[in-house]
């Protein structure tokens, strides 16, 4: 069973004290010394009780945390561990640690474009290192989806500190299809990844229009002395549930999609769905294609999910979905009759 946190702080005091042999230790010093540690570190003005560090002491001593902890008593009264050398800090990583910590390392890795996580980096990098002469390297065996070198991921950092210290912004944009680019004087709240590309949301800051900007067509941002707005409609943790992707304006209402796909595809669909509202609405059994139905605002990244599955899937309501995909089929289908050469 894992331990707490003030647990794991009681712990770590007790062996402080124990590993200090220029000192008699009282089981009401240790009680005194866990007390202490807890009001520094947590604020926890209420004491430890007697029977509490008794706990604590067995379960140093069993192997249920893995510590397995030489303490003993003697002149009937006074706590240390019989081995000088011992502390519950030096344990050695089991097979399933080191397998955990790597994992982890793996993981924190993926965080590597923000400097708000430099400090952490150079603790992975010392983890690493340590785990690397603990244990023989292997591949890794987790792979996040990454690409290195975007445009725009230089931006992150500034970005992320802005919106955090809730900073007015001046920011230079230029769209594909603009010939210059554009000023916003934007209140920064969101930055959001999609695909492996980066969008920053904010509102104007004279009448809280909500945009959504990649970074990658960002030229620049710097500070303004404008008051920085909150958008009292624009929920962070919620705004995405009814959307794929990033395009959505605060106005805009989810509809109703029907799309019927193939027995193959089916199958994955069911296994990975193409929105957390998909319901499966009818299976045909004999062919296992089926009917799905989804509640998401419409926007260009749900056509493009839909027709990345090419003639595996086919938009049925509403009419205007309908209408779109039929007629970007039918130009796809048009480049094929062309010749090229």
């Amino acid at each position: 069973m894992p331990a707490n946190k003030n647990a794991l702080i009681r712990y770590k005091t007790i062996d402080n004290c124990l590993r200090n042999h220029y000192r008699r230790w009282t089981l009401d010093d240790l009680v005194d010394a866990c007390s202490n540690a807890l009001y520094d570190m947590e604020g926890i003005r209420k004491g430890v009780s007697v029977r509490t560090v008794q706990g604590d002491i067995q379960m140093m001593r069993s192997d249920k945390l893995g510590y397995n902890a030489p303490i003993e008593v003697y002149d009937h009264k006074y706590y240390r561990y019989t081995d000088k050398d011992y502390s519950i800090m030096d344990m050695p990583l089991s097979q399933n640690d080191y397998e955990v910590m790597q994992e982890a390392v793996d993981m924190l890795r993926q965080l590597q474009d923000f400097d708000q996580f430099a400090e952490m980096s150079d603790v992975v990098s010392r983890l690493q290192d340590k785990l690397s002469i603990t244990r023989n390297n292997r591949r890794p065996i987790i792979h996040f989806d990454n690409v290195s070198n975007l445009k725009g991921l230089k931006l992150l950092n500034p970005l992320y500190n802005h919106i955090a210290h809730k900073q007015t912004l001046r920011i230079m944009y230029q769209s594909f299809s603009a010939s210059k680019p554009s000023e916003f004087i934007l209140c920064p709240y969101l930055l959001k990844e999609f695909r492996n590309r980066w969008f920053l949301f904010g509102s104007k800051a004279s009448n809280l229009l909500l945009y959504n900007l990649a970074l990658d067509r960002i030229v620049s941002v710097e500070p303004v002395d404008v008051p920085f707005r909150e958008n009292p409609d624009f929920d962070a943790e919620h705004f995405f549930d009814d959307v794929i992707g990033v395009s959505k304006n605060i106005n805009n209402t989810p509809r109703r999609i029907k799309f019927w796909a193939s027995g193959e595809q089916s199958k994955y669909i069911m296994t990975k769905p193409v929105h957390r509202s998909q319901v499966l609405l009818k299976q045909n059994k004999d062919d296992g294609s089926c009917i799905f139905q989804i509640e998401v605002v419409i926007n260009f990244e749900m056509y493009s999910v839909f027709m990345s599955y090419g003639p595996g899937i086919k938009v049925i309501y509403p009419r205007q979905a309908v209408c779109y995909m039929r007629d970007k089929m039918k130009e796809t289908a048009e480049l094929y009759d062309k010749d090229w050469e």
